[in-house]
């Protein structure tokens, strides 16, 4: 007892900031050791090359110094996949919100139209490129309508949910104490719902991310992230690939982490519903 007490006691006193290195440095050495294992697997078995972490590390070091990479720099394929999600994602929550929100409100509409928008959502996202390309043909417009389309329907309908879901007990409580209907939707509604629209959000922006890359690789513009993995395919530039992996993972880290993590610290309700779903 007095052991097991002890060693709670340590674990205690260590600083939280210094645990969640720890942990992030044990993560790490277990995906490079993974990594190692991997490529010795493949050296052996199979006798074909496989990329060392130290070669990927090597040639990112000469990308970030401005060598070109398939005509571009690393910086231009960064951002141009920056700038092609941000436009998609942006439209995809400002249309869902709008969306969701009526849907959440207005009964009639929300039976007729939100069984479509589950449709929508239970397509994978590649399936979208043949309807892209129709309507916009190659270029920017159909990797951002594909980004758009993949965000939009979990937003709308966590969002409906998430207002659908407030007890009716708690708008007629508000309605007794005089709220009007502005008041009500600011004060009640759209608080209540928060935590579901914040699923929404995050569900969104991880399917818009994923499938950026994949619509890249079909229907880009010569320039992107998802377009260095598809080249590299055919070049045998595998460090590339693999950097530009790399980046997308520490990319979606990087939003998952900060902007996610900030809003879920300032709402309770929406950590322990992502924790409810599984949501990574």
């Amino acid at each position: 007892m007095n052991k097991h007490h002890k060693k709670r006691s340590i674990s205690d006193r260590i600083n939280p900031k210094h645990l969640s290195l720890f942990q992030t440095m044990g993560t790490l050495i277990i995906l490079l050791t993974i990594w190692l294992l991997t490529a010795i697997f493949v050296k052996g078995i199979r006798g074909i090359s496989f990329p060392m972490p130290w070669e990927v590390a090597g040639r990112l070091w000469t990308l970030i110094k401005g060598q070109l990479i398939y005509n571009r720099s690393l910086h231009a394929h960064l951002l141009s996949s920056l700038w092609r999600w941000g436009l998609g994602y942006s439209l995809a929550v400002v249309l869902g919100l709008i969306a969701g929100l009526t849907l959440g409100i207005c009964h009639k509409l929300r039976q007729s139209i939100l069984p479509i928008i589950t449709l929508i959502q239970m397509i994978p996202g590649l399936a979208w490129i043949p309807i892209a390309l129709l309507l916009f043909g190659i270029g920017n417009t159909a990797t951002i309508f594909m980004i758009f389309i993949m965000g939009f329907a979990p937003i709308v309908l966590n969002t409906a949910v998430g207002i659908q879901a407030i007890p009716p007990v708690q708008i007629k409580a508000a309605q007794i104490m005089g709220a009007n209907k502005r008041t009500l939707f600011f004060r009640v509604l759209f608080p209540s719902a928060l935590g579901s629209i914040l699923t929404g959000l995050r569900i969104g922006m991880a399917g818009a991310w994923r499938v950026l890359i994949a619509a890249e690789m079909i229907v880009g513009m010569g320039v992107g992230l998802g377009y260095m993995i598809i080249q590299s395919r055919w070049s045998l530039d595998y460090e590339s690939a693999f950097i530009a992996m790399g980046i997308i993972l520490f990319l979606g880290l990087i939003i998952e982490k900060t902007l996610f993590g900030m809003l879920e610290a300032r709402l309770p309700y929406a950590s322990h519903q992502r924790n409810k779903i599984g949501v990574l």
